[in-house]
């Protein structure tokens, strides 16, 4: 994290708007850690300090001039006199950090009236491009707190008056205490530690308000009977199913000894009987019908051969009739051709031709006439005859061939009636019969009874069993619940024994790396290298002892003030290197009391090192001529600043440049 610029508008002895570049960078490549800004006491270098913090934290901030204040009094008294009642004050912080691998930058904006609403000033969050950033600005306080915690800012933005009493005290203050253990992360396990106390808290309450619906072993000696009753029936239905199975194949067996020994045909005989009856009334019918078929025309398909015959004579002797009626009138037609050819002129030869072909066919004629007819038949009887052989005489046939197959089925159905008849048992052999099939089917009856009473008494079983199941399942579920509780309660208290030993080990570990970068920080800072040569510190108070080459304590008595001051530092430097946190560092008033020689070793070794951004506020008579010199020929220096102060209006004003 670095800070890029402040701006300032109406802010303490700052009138109107006036802009300090932070940036460490003084171009594309290079940087140089140190931002200079020299003023003289009461010019407004403490209210820088406030500036930032007041960015950063708003009503939270632990600004220097507030003291008792009210946020809202704070605020009223940061306006600058001079202001005009309508403008407001504002201060504005860029900074820059580390964001998923990628630079991100925010401008934090606070502004306020001289009277400020609801005693609140307003806070904007804008991004790299200018864009208000709403949603972080109301996670705000929770986004700086991950990034620069309050509690551990006052380890990086600090003040010689800071140092100076953390030189003088043997045991650090309280707030000091709580941010060297947020520095260096021991404050996660005590915050674990009370979270675990609030849960287990928490789970006793909810153990205290639980009542026991019912009681486990009741639940479980009620489905245990029930079980056992469940196996019985379960067993019993298993044995009425073999008996039901045993009982329903004899049944089959009388049933089927019924039927072998005629008890089902004489159960029927009636029956039987009743049907052989209609059948042989139809047979009658059918056999009287065939008789009046053979009392009509049906007999002359006996002789159909001769009546065929016959009709072939009479068409022949018809024929012959007609021949002899049409010969005279064909002799004197052919005589008036002949003398119609004979008056045409025709040659002799055909007329000759025409005369033999006229002969030819009168001799054909008269000898078909010459047969003497012996039937003697007419066209009418002919035709009667006609009618005879090709359609009554054969549909009389088909109608006896139909009667005749009607009847001989019918004689069979009577035959096989007949026969079953003859195969019923006799009256006495039948009672018997009906008595034993009537007994097996009692039987039957009486089983299949009894096994759907056993299957009925073994569903209401299997529901009463998964009821009491599920009973038991909640009131397990309960107690798995009570037991979960009262497991966490007694894990929790075994995670606290864990993490107190993990905390003492973590404070340990960090307390020894802390105390290697502590003596090197301080030895490379302190002239005289033989005085200490370990820094140890305290597991609880983290009060800092010092040890000397054999091993001895050095008391704190024999430093000198500017010492203890160096030491001071060096424990600050320390812990900032410990943590591992990349932050900027603000020095106000940083050399108070050093001597000139303790001066020379903080501006060379500790300022330029101290982080990639020292912000270092200081009067002439701190970092002086000489010393900012030695600064410029360092190149630690990126830029510097004058705070010009004109007592007359009590006003300030930033500009480039140092004293010097």
């Amino acid at each position: 994290m670095k800070f890029v610029e402040l701006v300032l508008q109406n802010f303490g002895p700052y009138c109107g708007k006036q802009v300090i570049n932070l940036n460490p960078e003084i171009d594309e490549e290079n940087s140089r850690p140190i931002i200079l800004l020299g003023g003289m006491n009461g010019g407004g270098k403490t209210t820088l300090m406030d500036a930032i913090r007041l960015a950063l934290y708003g009503h939270r901030a632990q600004c220097s001039t507030r003291g008792n204040l009210s946020y809202s009094d704070f605020l009223t008294q940061c306006v600058n006199s001079h202001t005009d009642p309508v403008e407001k004050t504002r201060i504005e912080l860029v900074f820059e950090h580390i964001e998923n691998d990628k630079p991100v930058k925010y401008r934090v904006v606070r502004t306020w009236d001289k009277n400020p609403k609801d005693g609140k000033d307003h806070l904007g969050i804008l991004d790299a491009n200018e864009w208000l950033d709403t949603a972080l600005a109301n996670i705000w306080d929770e986004y700086i707190e991950n990034l620069l915690p309050i509690g551990i800012s006052n380890l990086f933005l600090f003040d010689g008056e800071q140092v100076k009493e953390l030189a003088e005290q043997e045991i650090p203050p309280p707030i000091v205490v709580d941010a060297i253990s947020g520095l260096l992360g021991l404050e996660l396990a005590e915050r674990l530690a009370v979270d675990l106390e609030i849960l287990v808290n928490r789970k006793r309450k909810e153990i205290a308000d639980i009542k026991y619906l019912a009681n486990l072993e009741e639940i479980e000696n009620r489905l245990k009977e029930q079980q056992n009753e469940y196996d019985a029936e379960t067993l019993n239905l298993t044995s009425l199913q073999e008996k039901l199975k045993e009982v329903e194949l004899h049944q089959q067996e009388v049933v089927d000894k019924f039927i072998s020994e005629g008890g089902k045909i004489a159960g029927e005989r009636s029956q039987l009987e009743k049907q052989k009856s209609e059948i042989t009334a139809s047979a009658e019918k059918t056999r009287q019908v065939m008789c009046e078929l053979a009392a009509n025309i049906l007999p002359l398909a006996l002789i159909e051969p001769l009546l065929n015959q016959i009709y072939s004579q009479g068409e022949k002797e018809l024929h012959i009739q007609q021949a002899a009626l049409a010969h005279d009138l064909l002799v004197a037609r052919d005589k008036r051709l002949l003398d119609l050819i004979h008056n045409l002129a025709l040659g002799d030869e055909k007329v000759d031709k025409i005369k033999h072909f006229i002969n030819q066919e009168n001799q054909s004629l008269e000898k078909a006439t010459t047969e003497q007819p012996w039937l003697l038949t007419d066209s009418e009887t002919l035709h009667q005859l006609d009618n005879i052989i090709h359609h009554h005489l054969p549909y009389a046939k088909n109608n006896a061939q139909e009667k005749l197959k009607i009847l001989q089925t019918k004689e069979e159905e009577i035959i096989t009636l007949e026969r079953q008849i003859q195969t019923a048992a006799s009256p006495e052999d039948y009672q018997r019969l009906v008595d034993e099939l009537q007994q097996a089917q009692q039987q039957v009856a009486e089983a299949k009874a009894s096994w759907e009473i056993t299957k009925r008494r073994l569903d209401e079983l299997e529901i009463n069993i998964r009821n009491t199941k599920k009973e038991l399942e909640n009131y397990t579920e309960k107690n798995i619940d009570r037991q979960n509780k009262e497991h966490i309660i007694y894990s929790a208290a075994k995670v606290q024994d864990t993490l107190k030993i993990f905390r003492e080990k973590l404070t340990l570990r960090k307390l020894n790396k802390l105390e290697v970068e502590v003596t090197e920080c301080f030895r490379y800072l302190l002239h005289k290298s033989d005085l200490v040569h370990r820094v140890a510190i305290d597991t609880n108070t983290f009060s800092l002892s010092l040890y000397d080459l054999q091993g001895k304590p050095v008391p704190k008595h024999r430093l000198s003030a500017g010492e203890k001051q160096l030491l001071a530092i060096a424990f600050l430097w320390g812990l900032a290197r410990v943590s591992g946190r990349r932050l900027p560092v603000a020095i106000d008033t940083p050399l108070g009391r050093l001597d000139s020689s303790h001066r020379g070793n903080l501006v060379e070794r500790y300022f330029p090192s101290a982080s990639h951004q020292v912000i270092l506020l200081s009067t002439d008579t701190e970092i002086g001529k000489q010393e900012v010199e030695t600064l410029r020929e360092n190149e630690a220096i990126a830029r510097e600043y004058l705070l010009k102060y004109d007592s007359s209006t009590r006003q300030t004003t930033i500009q480039p440049g140092y004293f010097w």
